[in-house]
């Protein structure tokens, strides 16, 4: 993620967002070079600590097939450090399942000091009602 330093707030947050969700979709191992060790993943009120412990949650997950659709990306800057907030609204399509899930997902990226990123904080729900 070190191009994104040159762009705006907005771009990096929806690049960030289409190649989490494309890694996701397609092998979930391999999220665990977009943590670091302080990263802190809350999935559906249960909560992780650092890259193994999130990867080893997100493989585990019970489905074989997973398709995200983003509906809204919203992204914030945070002017003490140089980070990116990013507010994730969409779909999920679970396996063979028609009848798409809704979710809400917030990632906090964080400057490195090598440059680029990395996603310090990770919170997701579903929306069911």
């Amino acid at each position: 993620l070190d191009s994104l330093r040159a762009m705006s707030f907005q771009q990096i947050g929806e690049q960030f967002v289409q190649h989490y969700y494309q890694t996701f979709d397609t092998n979930r191992a391999n999220l665990a070079a977009l943590y670091g060790e302080t990263s802190m993943l809350t999935f559906e009120g249960d909560q992780f600590q650092g890259a193994q412990s999130i990867t080893q949650k997100l493989t585990s997950l019970p489905f074989q097939k997973v398709q995200h659709q983003v509906v809204k990306c919203d992204a914030h800057p945070n002017p003490s450090e140089n980070g990116v907030i990013i507010f994730v609204t969409g779909n999920l399509l679970v396996d063979d399942n028609q009848n798409p899930l809704k979710f809400a997902q917030v990632f906090y990226l964080k400057p490195m000091p090598t440059g680029g990123y990395f996603c310090q904080n990770d919170l997701f729900r579903l929306n069911i009602g």
